[in-house]
């Protein structure tokens, strides 16, 4: 009963966001110009990867793309901060967004998919969107940290241990930020309604933005490497 009642008085605290961002979300005009915004975005972060950074992994290549087709500018100002190999020097701060990154990423994948069986496809209770959407999100974020370490060839106890440990807490702040922005924005929407797309659009970049100071304090306590220096490979 108290958790309802924290849930009940939060959303009462949150309604003012609301009422001012779901008709912003549900506009065709601003949504439209967001998708171009986006797509403008991603073709000039495919451009310099082709043309100035073929040094950069597979895998990295394939974490800003999904960065920025998830948050467009945003993701692209971070790509050009942190994961370029013309970055002058290496810092905490552009690890924290490296690292960020890399979980936002597989995140991202599991939220968008989450969301879209639970509540576009299914239908079901909000709560039930909410604990499948944080499987689906935990199970991408999760596989893309094991994943790598595999083909390095780490054990798979130590690899599940390592993720374990350094993608947990990032994950949670992530999803639990993310998923209650889409749900306090647009729990009825269904998968027609340009409500659904905005909110779950808004919801991905709210998450990473809540997860940042996360990983960054993970990469300062050692728990994180927030992935390699993109200039000494350059």
């Amino acid at each position: 009963m108290q958790v309802d009642v924290l849930v009940e008085r939060l959303e009462r605290a949150l309604d003012p966001a609301r009422e001012a961002l779901v008709p912003v979300l549900s506009d065709p005009v601003v949504m439209g110009a967001w998708a171009v915004v986006v797509a403008a975005s991603v073709a000039v972060l495919l451009w310099d990867l082709r043309e100035r950074n073929r040094a950069l992994p597979s895998l990295m290549k394939a974490v800003w793309t999904l960065t920025v087709l998830y948050s467009g500018p945003f993701g692209l100002v971070v790509y050009w901060y942190a994961g370029r190999t013309q970055i002058p020097r290496d810092s905490l701060w552009r690890r924290g967004f490296r690292s960020t990154a890399h979980c936002y990423s597989g995140c991202g994948a599991g939220e968008v998919t989450g969301v879209l069986l639970a509540q576009g496809l299914l239908g079901l209770a909000v709560g039930w969107v909410a604990a499948a959407t944080f499987g689906f999100a935990y199970l991408f974020g999760f596989s893309l940290t094991v994943g790598p370490l595999l083909q390095e060839g780490v054990g798979l106890r130590e690899a599940v241990a390592d993720a374990f440990y350094s993608e947990t807490p990032s994950i949670t702040v992530m999803e639990v930020t993310a998923i209650g922005t889409d749900l306090l924005l647009a729990a009825d929407a269904h998968v027609g309604d340009l409500l659904f797309w905005g909110a779950l659009a808004f919801s991905l970049s709210v998450g990473y933005l809540a997860a940042y100071p996360v990983n960054a304090a993970l990469v300062r306590a050692g728990v994180k490497e927030g992935m390699k220096n993109p200039a000494e490979m350059g």
